[in-house]
């Protein structure tokens, strides 16, 4: 809601001009977690370009960071107490 954004002052402006994706925060986060390379470029070109807006940007990124977290969630609860005392257990380490 609050980051950084590459895009103009009104609607218009952006839709004239575009953005710019060098400096806009969600694009940086997407470029870092988005591994789908042909659908970064397509991002990244529509909303240079003023076919798509800040706002749909950040809810490409939200998507794609809420199901990275609810993989995280669903990992962390996996974790039983056996499988903590089984990491921590004090073993000799192989390099």
């Amino acid at each position: 809601k609050h980051a950084f954004s590459g895009g103009r002052e009104t609607l218009e402006l952006q839709r004239q001009f575009g953005a710019n994706v060098d400096v806009d925060v969600s694009c940086e986060w997407l470029k870092f977690f988005l591994e789908d390379d042909a659908r970064l470029q397509q991002i990244l070109t529509d909303y240079a370009s003023g076919a798509m807006l800040t706002g749909e940007v950040k809810k490409e990124l939200i998507a794609l960071l809420q199901e990275m977290v609810k993989e995280h969630q669903d990992k962390r609860a996996a974790v039983t107490a056996e499988i903590i005392q089984a990491f921590m257990q004090v073993r000799p380490l192989d390099f």
